[in-house]
């Protein structure tokens, strides 16, 4: 059993690891706070495979067991992904977001590389409390990962880095000095950090109540079994939400708008 035990704790361990792999994140975390503003998490996503064993269901296991319910799924036909997010009764608390790669709609090859994965990872690791933020639980060689990353970016990415955030997403709706995307997307430039240009900087509309921006992922060192090299790792996103024809503010995502934030890990700072 792990010595993390409670939510609190978990979201903790996720945040310092995010921060370790991803430290542009912590620096514009402070830069937004520096500038007047409280940074509330919007939501974590997570990225895994739907083998039976790591599929959502896994690691959406212990967030249901603390008080999370799930809300929507969404499918991603372009990327082969399919996504479920989850929310928790306590509204200070951020939605998790996890998405599982396809495997069917891949040929054998890849099949065979992430069922050999699967293989390693010990029986113990299923019941940790921090399962969904343990890390990489195989060995992994560069050159298998850079066979991945022909079929699939993202099988690539999670087999590299295995289960851990692969974002964090600022709330921009809580924010007083940089309270819309265009704002924040400027001052961020302006500091020096790359964005995510695909289909905009700005992905979605008021009309679908949701506006996101994000960082290109950050470029860092990994261990593979056969040398170490840097590759994109983790980005920060940035979320402002409208409210609905009910007057709430909506609490979804926008598979179309989704779609281009996962290219964020396509290429990195």
């Amino acid at each position: 059993m792990s010595s993390i035990q409670t939510l609190e704790q978990l979201l903790g361990k996720m945040w310092r690891d995010y921060v370790e792999t991803n430290p542009p994140a912590q620096q514009i975390h402070d830069l937004i706070q520096a500038e007047g503003n409280e940074v509330l998490n919007d939501h974590i996503a997570f990225r895994t495979f739907n083998h039976p064993k790591i599929n959502i269901d896994q690691l959406a296991k212990v967030f249901k067991a603390c008080g999370y319910e799930e809300k929507s799924d969404y499918y991603f036909t372009e990327k082969k992904l399919y996504a479920k997010h989850f929310e928790h009764s306590d509204e200070t608390l951020p939605r998790i977001f996890i998405s599982e790669l396809q495997l069917e709609e891949f040929d054998e090859e890849l099949n065979t590389i992430i069922n050999s994965l699967v293989e390693q990872i010990a029986e113990v690791d299923y019941e940790r409390f921090d399962f969904s933020s343990m890390g990489r639980p195989w060995e992994l060689s560069y050159q298998t990962y850079q066979q991945l990353k022909e079929k699939s970016e993202y099988a690539a990415w999670t087999a590299a880095f295995g289960f851990r955030p692969n974002h964090f997403t600022v709330n921009v709706n809580a924010l007083k000095t940089l309270p819309d995307l265009e704002s924040l997307n400027a001052f961020l430039k302006e500091k020096g950090f790359k964005l995510n240009d695909s289909g905009g900087e700005i992905k979605g509309s008021k009309e679908v109540y949701l506006e996101q921006s994000s960082t290109l992922a950050y470029n860092t060192e990994v261990v593979f079994s056969d040398g170490k090299h840097v590759i994109p790792a983790c980005y920060y996103e940035f979320a402002k939400r409208y409210p609905t024809e009910s007057g709430k503010l909506y609490s979804g995502f926008v598979a179309k708008s989704a779609d281009k934030i996962f290219e964020s890990t396509d290429r990195g700072q």
